[in-house]
């Protein structure tokens, strides 16, 4: 059967975000996934995660791999570094989460990822690209904010022949906010994977997993991850 479906690339790591971003849209569009293999700790799982989620909402799935990005260095997400750890009462101390998005950071990431959506949505017709850039994380990591969406959607005007822009529907939202989007729009967050370590379970203590515990514990939403600490 054919569609009759706007249709829309969305960039889904499989963590909460992307999770509840991609569900707040897919009544509305025929949407293709796209996760990102770049050689972090994470990537297995992130992976696993997508292709339930892909295969929870009904979407296509692809995953493709940019080993490149790995090999530049400068993360602890894709090297031998330690990654960082942090206590509930950190989560709000900017001087503390600005160390540790430094140590965390991966050069150009969102901008790779969104340039190559782009691609997919010219090439498939797709009318947005759905990112789950956020508030909360927008404090430590800019590519995440909305001067970042805007700017990104002023080059779409100027350098795509086609009539695509980014939506992001929890670009206003802290964690707390998106667990309760996605609750309203029936998004499966319990398929979602957050952890920088990329273990089986989640950590509970790396930023991500800490982020997370709160939002749900804020939001009065169970929370059915299983955290090792």
């Amino acid at each position: 059967m054919v569609s009759n479906k706007k249709k829309a690339i969305t960039v889904l790591s499989g963590g909460l975000d992307s999770t509840v971003a991609t569900s707040y849209f897919n009544d509305e569009y025929e949407i293709h996934a796209l996760t990102f293999d770049y050689g972090q700790w994470s990537a297995e799982r992130e992976i696993e995660s997508a292709k339930t989620v892909c295969e929870k909402l009904n979407i296509k799935h692809t995953v493709l791999n940019l080993p490149w990005l790995s090999k530049l260095g400068g993360s602890a997400l894709t090297s031998n570094e330690e990654i960082p750890e942090l206590k509930a009462d950190e989560l709000d101390n900017k001087e503390v989460c600005d160390e540790t998005a430094r140590k965390v950071w991966v050069p150009g990431r969102n901008i790779v990822f969104t340039a190559i959506a782009t691609s997919f949505a010219e090439a498939e017709g797709a009318q947005i690209i759905i990112v789950g850039w956020d508030l909360e994380e927008a404090a430590t990591f800019p590519d995440n904010s909305k001067e970042f969406l805007n700017a990104f959607n002023n080059v779409l005007e100027i350098g795509s022949i086609d009539n695509i822009k980014i939506e992001a529907p929890v670009i206003d939202m802290n964690k707390k906010g998106i667990v309760e989007l996605g609750k309203q729009v029936g998004a499966p967050m319990d398929l979602s994977y957050s952890c920088y370590k990329g273990g089986k379970e989640h950590c509970g203590v790396c930023e991500s997993c800490m982020r997370r515990k709160r939002a749900f514990q804020e939001s009065g939403i169970e929370d059915k991850t299983i955290y090792l600490e």
